[in-house]
């Protein structure tokens, strides 16, 4: 497994396996749900080399990794062996979130498995009607037929899939919602529609609706499924609570073929009967509302949703628009709501090009590069994580050329119709049936404007080229090795550091040096210099010394697990240190009764550029006695 440990690092600082109900993954991040997330580790996750930050939204804990989060998310599952985890355990779980946060994990949940493959059919898709526009293709052509059908079968049995990922969330079994799904769209039914029906129900009302066949006597109000989204979760839903009953009341020997045979005789007639037609008069209205919405004012939408999209991104909230997106192309072949959202990754990738070629800090100069080639294809988190949101004013300026874009768009009356790629690769979505028009061209254009605008104000007004966090101070060229002699940083017995259980430090593989059983709960600088790591949870430093030493200071033995409890820390990552000073505070008598060992490695973890060093021959020492002897 290529990200083995990183994997083991994610699952023990998550809570433990224990602790996960679920995890699955969207493009960029690991998304758990956990049992309790007070027992996530969420400053060490951060601080931890392979992941980029943690998001905490939505009953979700995200762990954001980047681009290669489908192969981490491997390692994860097949160490945790969570996918043989029940999701009935979820049951209890869910009663404790607020309706808001089960509905945004509940759409997560359902529409991230799919998202990648509709993105990728939805390309085609619009690629294929590109070619047609340029006159590449013409639509009788075998090329155009085939690259039609591809681009097509995923949305048009978009039932099959969603009644797979639905009742998985639900807890039932995902080929019964399969079958669901396939019974929504299979052929034969849905072409009774096309003859004379036997007579009509609700005449004179909204509601009106022509009834072709009866199942045992009661009248099916048949409706077009294909591509739908509601009626089938609606249904999974309720197929899930159904198949749990009779595995309730049916005997283990013939569960296996009784169970799906009770539930999908239920189910099915009652989706046709009475989910259907309820799901699908939902799902016309809620693209009346949200169209409506829009036509009151396209502009205040697109500055809203252009301006903020970024932000609902990061806490996950985009999972409650990007459905009403998704339900407005199969009710009305058409979505104006994901179109003013376009040009929002755009401003993010103008403002971290003004980043790249503005600021003089080389490790944020060469995090730019990946950033912007990965927001070009509609990845903004390495942008977002990475440079604009810890820089602050990058981040404010993206937003403004998101929202100038998405004025634009609606002013254009923009509209996507199909559900594309990301970045550039959703650019032919907005290729209607009419071919390009006015409105693709004015989507180009608020794409080019909202890249521009970030991009100036960013070079202009978002980079100061002062250091934005102690953090990238710390962050320097390190000075030239030199002889070196380290002072103690606390009082305490001796010990050789072979004889320490940890075989970490033991081994040597860290780095040589000494370790300190602590008479008193203080820590000194060893040396004058940079403190270029603090521990988030204080019991650990790393020092480089003004004559290239590279110190570590881990005061006891799994105190990580305190989680900071205990100790106090006087200096912050990145400051410059003088020897002698105080640096870090803890409680002995608290850390001992929590049953931790106090032994402190003090190690030189660039020891081997040293061509000698050196210990103390003395069993005891105290603040400021020579410690380790470092020779060039």
């Amino acid at each position: 497994m290529k990200y083995e440990k990183l994997a083991k690092d994610i699952i023990a600082n998550v809570g433990g396996k224990d602790n996960v109900i679920s995890v699955v993954h969207c493009i960029t991040r690991l998304r758990f749900k956990l049992k309790d997330e007070s027992k996530a580790n969420t400053d060490v996750l951060k601080n931890m080399d392979g992941i980029v930050t943690v998001m905490k939204s939505g009953g979700q804990y995200q762990v954001v990794i980047g681009n290669h989060v489908p192969d981490v998310y491997k390692d994860v599952v097949a160490i945790g062996g969570f996918q043989s985890n029940a999701p009935v355990e979820e049951e209890t779980y869910e009663k404790d979130r607020n309706l808001f946060n089960q509905l945004i994990d509940i759409l997560s949940s359902i529409f991230t498995p799919v998202l990648g493959v509709l993105a990728a059919t939805g390309m085609i898709k619009g690629f294929n009607a590109l070619f047609i526009s340029l006159g590449w293709l013409t639509d009788t052509s075998g090329t155009y037929q085939i690259l039609n059908a591809v681009g097509d079968a995923l949305f048009y049995f978009f039932p099959i899939f969603l009644g797979y990922t639905a009742i998985k969330k639900f807890g039932g079994s995902p080929f019964i919602g399969m079958v669901i799904g396939a019974a929504l769209v299979y052929p034969s039914v849905a072409s009774l529609m096309s003859g004379e029906p036997l007579y009509t129900l609700f005449a004179g009302t909204m509601f009106e609706s022509p009834v072709y066949i009866e199942f045992l006597g009661i009248p099916v109000i048949l409706m077009s499924y294909a591509s739908s989204v509601i009626p089938v979760i609606l249904a999974a839903y309720v197929a899930a609570k159904i198949e749990k009953f009779f595995k309730k009341i049916i005997p283990d020997v013939v569960k296996a073929f009784l169970v799906p045979f009770a539930t999908l005789l239920v189910i099915v007639p009652l989706t046709y009967i009475v989910i259907g037609p309820i799901a699908t008069w939902a799902s016309s209205l809620v693209g009346l509302l949200t169209n409506s919405a829009y036509e009151l004012s396209p502009i205040i939408a697109g500055i809203f949703l252009g301006a903020f999209w970024q932000v609902l991104v990061i806490f996950g909230m985009h999972w409650g628009v990007i459905p009403l997106g998704i339900n407005n192309i199969a009710t009305q072949g058409a979505d104006p709501i994901l179109a003013l959202i376009f040009a929002a990754s755009f401003a993010q990738i103008g403002a971290v090009l003004g980043v790249w070629l503005k600021i003089k800090d080389q490790k944020v100069k060469t995090l730019s590069i990946p950033a912007f080639i990965s927001g070009i294809f509609g990845v903004t988190e390495p942008a977002i994580y990475g440079i604009t949101l810890p820089l602050k004013k990058p981040f404010i300026i993206s937003c403004i050329g998101g929202a100038i874009g998405g004025a634009i768009l609606g002013i254009a009356g923009s509209k996507v119709y199909i559900l594309g790629g990301l970045g550039i690769f959703g650019i032919p979505s907005f290729i209607g049936p009419d071919g390009i028009n006015g409105a693709f061209y004015s989507m180009l254009i608020a794409m080019v404007v909202a890249f521009i605008v970030s991009f100036i104000l960013t070079y202009l007004f978002g980079v100061t080229n002062t250091p934005t966090s102690k953090a990238t101070t710390a962050e320097v060229q390190p000075p030239a090795i030199k002889d070196d002699t380290l002072v103690s940083p606390m009082a305490g017995e001796i010990k050789e550091l072979t004889s320490i259980a940890d075989q970490t430090f033991a081994s040597g593989v860290l780095g040589q040096g000494i370790a300190i059983e602590p008479t008193e709960g203080k820590v000194f600088a060893p040396a004058s210099g940079t403190l270029t790591t603090l521990f988030p949870t204080k019991h650990a430093l790393g020092i480089t010394t003004d004559n290239g030493a590279e110190v570590l200071i881990h005061v006891g033995m799994d105190t990580v697990n305190l989680e900071g409890a205990y100790f106090t820390a006087h200096v912050a990552q990145g400051d410059r240190i003088e020897k002698g000073a105080l640096l870090v505070e803890f409680d002995m008598e608290k850390i001992k009764e929590a049953g931790y060992s106090l032994t402190t490695p003090v190690i030189v973890t660039n020891s081997g550029q040293f061509g000698q060093l050196t210990t103390t021959t003395s069993n005891t020492v105290q603040v400021n006695e020579p410690l380790l002897t470092l020779t060039k």
